[in-house]
């Protein structure tokens, strides 16, 4: 795909956008930043510190500042705007109407929705706008390489959007970071319990995405009656492998069983602290019966 692309803004977002495309292998040739702030560029990328006065509309437009900057910056950008332009907006909260109205030359204007991991091809992107079939696809293919895309029927679900994909990994980065710490804290080694808290993190996610069953029903399984964390042991018939003696014997198993729920309730206190709503955490429902 042969293209120009003008990028206003490359601040975190606009930068993992730009660093995906860079290494699903596209052209640094074919993009320019203008951004007054950004220290350098990626090698091959034109950065200039505002735009030049006698460019030529680009064929793709990229709005990657800040929406409380749109105001100020529409008058410089509008020029690079004619009929032929594709413009896409990461602005939260600047609807397709504010868009349409700022660029009225362009020749589809559409709202995208991703977040950092399009820097890894791994973002979920929602899109909306008012792209004709033509548009629609140039569009996908440009999204292609920064992760799975969505189009959206209802622009009123883009602030949805907002909170689940973009700004859901800030939640999975704190729940990550809380794992580890509690871990360190009950006396895991720091550097081990950082490695197994990111080992489940990318394991969990990928099997919810390859399962036939929901997460809800993963989070079942492993929460199932009987098991570790809930203490039921109790006439709890054992899964264990032969191998596993201290658990073909009941008493052994219940004294395991009530270790690794003390464990897994020190470990919500030390992730939520005393006192503290645990809604978001409900480790206490969790259980673990070793594979069969």
């Amino acid at each position: 795909m042969t293209f120009s692309l003008l990028q206003f803004g490359c601040g975190n977002m606009g930068g993992a956008m730009l660093g995906g495309w860079l290494a699903a292998g596209f052209d640094p040739a074919a993009f320019t930043v203008v951004d007054p702030l950004l220290a350098e560029a990626p090698t091959g990328v034109r950065l200039l510190r505002e735009a030049a006065d006698n460019a030529l509309p680009a064929d793709v437009v990229l709005l990657g500042f800040k929406p409380q900057q749109f105001a100020a910056s529409t008058p410089a950008i509008a020029p690079h705007v004619g009929e032929g332009t594709l413009l896409l907006s990461i602005l939260a909260g600047v609807d397709l109407a504010t868009l349409r109205a700022a660029f009225p030359a362009a020749a589809a204007v559409v709202r995208v929705m991703p977040n950092l991991a399009a820097a890894i091809g791994k973002s979920p992107i929602a899109l909306y706008g008012d792209a004709d079939a033509a548009l629609r696809e140039r569009t996908e293919a440009l999204m292609a390489p920064l992760g799975p895309a969505e189009w959206l029927g209802d622009e009123g679900l883009m602030d949805i959007v907002t909170a689940l994909a973009g700004s859901g990994p800030a939640f999975v980065y704190r729940f990550i970071d809380a794992l580890g710490e509690a871990a360190a804290t009950l006396g895991l080694p720091r550097a081990s319990a950082g490695r197994l808290a990111h080992a489940m993190v990318e394991g969990a996610p990928t099997q919810a995405a390859t399962a036939a069953d929901a997460p809800g029903e993963l989070a079942r399984r492993v929460a199932s009656p009987g098991g570790n964390d809930r203490g039921r042991a109790q006439g709890a018939r054992c899964r264990c492998p032969p191998g596993r003696a201290a658990h073909r014997n009941p008493a052994r198993r219940a004294r395991s069983q009530r270790r690794t729920n003390a464990g897994s309730a020190r470990l919500i206190r030390s992730i939520t602290g005393p006192g503290q709503n645990r809604t978001l955490l409900p480790f206490d429902t969790f259980s673990y019966d070793p594979p069969a």
